[in-house]
């Protein structure tokens, strides 16, 4: 070698370090891991901060068009408010046998409802042979129908024409019933002397020496 080569072999020797095998006593292979026992597992942590709201959700489409309902009507009705009248006379002394003997006129506020009548007063028959008297009400001209007419009657039977002829007897007596049917509006409600079917008639009065009176009162049906 020349001068040259000989100074460059001696500074790589020095600048190059020297490795030296160093044994391993135990035979432990160092490049892999071995997996230890599991550790206690850890407490938990503290609950976290609320997140940032999200943003609105886009908006729903419409539903199925339903089907129609049924529609329903609440009735509310008045509360019953009463409605009576009374007509009265002193001494009526009204002494004939066939017509109208009294009336009184009366407002009847509904259609549905039913009336109430009473005519309270004198009443006489007298006769020599087997006579009957009838006492009923009528409503605007009418007897009742609903269900059948209000009435009263006063029989005498065949005795003594003596006797007879002296009987004179007079009586506080009522007619009094209910009649459904009417209209609302004005109703003339009066009280009739007539005869009895199949007997002849008498001396009748109606009202001597007293107080008569129409009671007329509309109830609910």
């Amino acid at each position: 070698l020349s001068c040259l080569g000989t100074r460059l072999l001696c500074l790589l020797a020095v600048c190059l370090p020297s490795y030296t095998a160093t044994p391993n006593p135990f035979g432990i292979d160092y490049g892999s891991c071995m997996q230890g026992p599991p550790g206690t597992p850890g407490r938990e942590g503290n609950p976290g901060t609320n997140g940032i709201p999200g943003t609105p959700g886009i908006p729903g489409r419409d539903g199925a068009k339903g089907e129609k309902g049924e529609c329903v009507s609440e009735i509310f009705e008045e509360p019953w408010r009463p409605n009576y009248k009374q007509c009265a006379w002193n001494s009526l002394n009204y002494g004939i046998d066939l017509g109208k003997v009294a009336d009184c006129t009366f407002t009847k506020l509904r259609s549905d409802s039913t009336l109430r009548v009473l005519f309270s007063g004198s009443l006489r028959l007298k006769c020599k042979t087997a006579c009957c008297q009838r006492w009923y009400f009528t409503f605007n001209g009418a007897e009742c129908t609903g269900p059948l007419p209000i009435e009263s009657i006063i029989y005498l039977d065949q005795g003594s024409p003596e006797l007879n002829s002296t009987i004179n007897i007079h009586r506080t007596s009522s007619v009094e019933g209910m009649c459904e049917g009417i209209k609302a509006g004005l109703v003339d409600v009066a009280i009739w002397v007539g005869t009895c079917a199949d007997y002849p008639r008498g001396d009748a009065s109606t009202g001597w020496n007293s107080v008569s009176r129409i009671v007329i009162e509309e109830l609910p049906k």
